[in-house]
């Protein structure tokens, strides 16, 4: 197979949770843009039909917009439902959504610290072990895990105890069920983004600029559309012999 051809993801399916804004919005159009149909999945339902019809218009993508709260089994087994149902299949699980608080630990409540984890490790735990019951069933699959630089270092000069903990749960989760489902035919990796501008992230603000940009050895902050070409790269062919990986895009950020 030409090598260019193991990037191609014509004729898959692939829901992306969190995926009407931000990196998820990005992930989602580098799915489609690589050839899948695409279903965004967010608490917002709303939003997410709204992005699903954005993308089907620029990429010419079947794609499906719907409510999903990943915290909640009813929900995430009603969405796996629907989408194998009205798509005939699903390939590829991107787990995107997440929560974060901004304070010192002595400052985050017991409420704040349930929600970060709730959100970022049951709403990775949960869609992966729906999807993967009915991918083995089905042929194996992909799922590619959102984690962070930040399971592996304390940000600075923010403080995000809980966030911290979470993605380092989020990138050990990985390992466990990569090891797990291999003989199921089921890939599982993770991609460990470092600072993003996005909209919910201001990386260019000069109280931010020396610790987070000026700090790592490429001196700059990624694009969002920059993180996605390795999204693909873990949904695709093109990594088929690569399960249980973190993937650190940080511009070197943790070299130090």
């Amino acid at each position: 197979m030409p090598v260019l051809d193991r990037f191609d993801l014509t004729g898959k399916v692939a829901l992306v949770t969190g995926g009407y804004r931000g990196l998820g919005q990005a992930f989602a159009r580098a799915l489609a843009e690589a050839g899948a149909d695409v279903v965004i999945g967010a608490r917002d339902g709303d939003k997410s039909a709204a992005e699903a019809e954005a993308l089907a218009a620029a990429t010419g993508r079947r794609t499906l917009g719907l409510r999903l709260d990943v915290t909640s089994r009813p929900e995430v087994e009603a969405a796996i439902e629907r989408i194998t149902s009205e798509f005939g299949r699903l390939d590829v699980l991107v787990n995107n959504a997440g929560t974060c608080v901004h304070r010192p630990a002595l400052e985050v409540t017991d409420e704040e610290f349930d929600d970060v984890l709730t959100t970022n490790v049951k709403g990775v735990w949960l869609p992966s072990v729906v999807a993967a019951r009915w991918m083995a069933d089905h042929g194996g699959g992909n799922i590619v895990n959102i984690g962070s630089i930040s399971a592996q270092i304390v940000n600075r000069p923010q403080q995000q105890p809980a966030y911290n903990a979470s993605k380092a749960a989020v990138h050990q989760l990985t390992k466990s069920l990569a090891a797990e489902w291999a003989p199921l035919g089921i890939r599982v990796n993770a991609l460990a983004p470092g600072y993003v501008k996005t909209e919910m992230a201001p990386v260019d603000k000069p109280e931010f600029r020396r610790m987070w940009i000026d700090d790592a050895p490429m001196q700059r902050y990624s694009t969002p559309e920059e993180i996605a070409a390795s999204v693909v790269y873990l949904a695709s062919d093109a990594s088929s012999f690569s399960t249980g990986a973190v993937i650190v895009t940080d511009g070197g950020y943790t070299l130090f």
